[in-house]
Order: C-alpha cells, then sequence, then structure tokens
C-alpha cells in the first residue's frame, strides 16, 4: 500500500497517511485542487488534481498528462510479471509506472512494487522523506529569487542579538562566578592573597574566558542554525529569510564558519560591512560577499517562488519599531546624565 503527504499552505508535511486517510481529507476540504502531494516512487511532488483520481473519482480531478520521460523509464523498470497486468489508461498507467522509474537506484522493492524502502529525491522544497527523515533542500532553479534588503536583515539582527545576548550573560555570569571561586580558593596555584593583590591579572584571566566563551557560542549558533536544513536562524525564521550560498544550495558547516568568521570583519569596519547590503547587487555585506552567500526570501530557490514577498511582514515592522523606540529611550537617558550636572548647578 502507498504512503501519501501533502504540504499545506504554511509548508507544514502530513503524512505518511494511506489511500482512505487521503480520501477522507479529499472529502474534509483539507486537499484542494493544487495542493501538493507525494507517494512513494514519484520523482517529485505534484498537485492533487493529477492524482487524486488514483483515490477519489469526481470531476475536476483527472489524471496530469503523461510525462514521456517517466513513461518510458517506467516501463523500462516494471517486472515482467506485472506488465501482463491489465492495461490502464494512458494518463494513469504515466502515474503508476514513474514510481519504478525514481526507485530503481534505491534500496531493494518490497513484493509489493508501489512499497520502496526508499526514493529518489524529489526537485522540491518539500524533500520526501529518506530512510524516514528528509535530511536535505533541493535546489529549483529558472524563477525569481528575491534578495533581502537592509531593514528586514537587520530586523532578524535584532532578533539573535537578543537571543545570544541572554545566551552570553547567562554564560558571562556563571563562569565569573565560577573563576572568582576558583581564584580564592587558590586552586589556580596562587595563594588567595595574591589573588586579592593582583586584580589585573584576575581580571585578564576572567574577561579572557568569558570572551572565548561568547565566541563560541556565537559560533555555534549561527553556523549551526545556518548551515542546518532550516538554513537561518531563529531571527532569520521569524522574519521569512534564509542564507544560501552563491548557487541557493545549503551552506555547508565551514562555509557557515567562514561567513560568521567573515562577519567579524563587518564589526572591525565600524559596520561598513554591513551597511553594504543597501548598496551593493543582491543585498550582499562583506561577509555575504567573502563568504561568496547570499540572504533571500526563504521561498527562493524552491518550487513556490511565487510565496516570496518583496515587504518587510508584520514580523520585521514590529521587531523594528520596539527596536527603534528602545534606541530613542537609550538615547534620552544618556543625553539625561549627561546634563544632569548642568542642570544642577
Amino acid at each position: 500500500m502507498s504512503q501519501w503527504y501533502y504540504s499545506d499552505a504554511e509548508r507544514n508535511r502530513h503524512g505518511p497517511l494511506d489511500g482512505a486517510d487521503m480520501a477522507a481529507r479529499h472529502r474534509s476540504g483539507e486537499l484542494g485542487p493544487e495542493t501538493l502531494v507525494w507517494r512513494d516512487g514519484l520523482a517529485q511532488w505534484r498537485p492533487w488534481r493529477e492524482l487524486a483520481h488514483d483515490l477519489v473519482a469526481e470531476p475536476g480531478f483527472a489524471a496530469g498528462p503523461e510525462r514521456p520521460q517517466e513513461a518510458q523509464a517506467g516501463a523500462a523498470a516494471v517486472p515482467a510479471d506485472r506488465q501482463t497486468a491489465p492495461a490502464q489508461p494512458q494518463a494513469a498507467a504515466s502515474v503508476t509506472a514513474a514510481p519504478a522509474a525514481a526507485t530503481a537506484t534505491a534500496a531493494p522493492a518490497a513484493s509489493d512494487l508501489d512499497d520502496t524502502s526508499a526514493a529518489a529525491e524529489p526537485a522540491s522544497p518539500y524533500a520526501a522523506p529518506r530512510a524516514g527523515v528528509a535530511d536535505d533542500t533541493t535546489v529549483v532553479h529558472g524563477f525569481e529569487v528575491v534578495h533581502v534588503g537592509f531593514w528586514k536583515r537587520l530586523a532578524a539582527y535584532m532578533i539573535d542579538s537578543l537571543l545570544v545576548g541572554i545566551a552570553y550573560y547567562a554564560v558571562s555570569m556563571v563562569l565569573t562566578v565560577g573563576l572568582i571561586g576558583f581564584g580564592m580558593s587558590s586552586a589556580s596555584g596562587l595563594s588567595s592573597a595574591a589573588w586579592l593583590e593582583n586584580p589585573g591579572v584576575a581580571i585578564a584571566v576572567l574577561m579572557g574566558v568569558v570572551y572565548t566563551c561568547i565566541g563560541l557560542i556565537s559560533a555555534a549558533y549561527y553556523v549551526g542554525f545556518e548551515s542546518s536544513s532550516m538554513q537561518a536562524t531563529l531571527g532569520k525564521l521569524a522574519v521569512g529569510i534564509k542564507v544560501v550560498d552563491a548557487d541557493g544550495r545549503r551552506l555547508t558547516r565551514m562555509r557557515a564558519l567562514g561567513r560568521w568568521a567573515s562577519s567579524l570583519l563587518s564589526y572591525l569596519s565600524l559596520c561598513v560591512g554591513f551597511l553594504m547590503i543597501a548598496f551593493t547587487e543582491r543585498k550582499r555585506g562583506l561577509h555575504d560577499i567573502l563568504a561568496k552567500t547570499q540572504v533571500v526570501d526563504r521561498w527562493a530557490y524552491t518550487g513556490r517562488p511565487e510565496m516570496q514577498r518583496r515587504d518587510l511582514g508584520p514580523v520585521a515592522i514590529v521587531v523594528l519599531v520596539l527596536g527603534g523606540l528602545l534606541w530613542l529611550l537609550y538615547v534620552g537617558v544618556v543625553l539625561a546624565i549627561a546634563l544632569l550636572p548642568m542642570f544642577g548647578n
């Protein structure tokens, strides 16, 4: 029995489901004509209207057009004892023959042709399970790509900075307390008196350890998320963007690490490297240029390019407004403190 999957409007994948479940969801309205579905053996995700005829008999859900390559490959892959089965309509045959072609190079098939232990990677952003888990993202070229500008990326950066900052302060507090206790107990080889008499040494050791840990936290966060299947940090996910290489592919660990290390140069350039995003082709900062990466809409390089957004989006707008208000509050407090002596006199 074939296992089915489908993707809803939020790009959430549902399945595996059997034929009866798919028919029930069709009747309940969860499956529309354009809903993308996949079943064992298909080379790519297809609209439900092209495959629904396998499970439901209803006007408007006829078999899709025959795909010559799939039909020819399928005919070659079907065992001889299966070729004697009653002939099916030409369009339907192309659908049922395709699974054989798609699974020809996969693990050995089970007794039923439709039940396979693995399938070829679909050319779709909703990669169907391979060994139970979709661990790769297929790149789809040939469509317009929306590159993300300065303000939307700033909103993502503000979210990420907040999250990483929380981790920074938590680790700093733990390390500070731990190192002070470590020094006071003379476990470092210095007597407690020497530790107290050399605050410069203590502060240098403390700051060195703290900043090393901060760097490790930042690298782990950005490298880990941007090279993952999500292709984005939590801040980027919130505003609907992702990081890819020059060809739209998922970043490797080393490229993601190189991008993070290059971002340090953007900081050292007094943030000019970040401001380049507003003026360069494909809206790339200095670190993007050095690492050969680009930041694009989360639907870019997928089979759903029409879902890309050019506007900021509600999340980015809210974050930027709140960030602007906090910045104004900070500037106001600093000015008040600076001018307070003048008014006091």
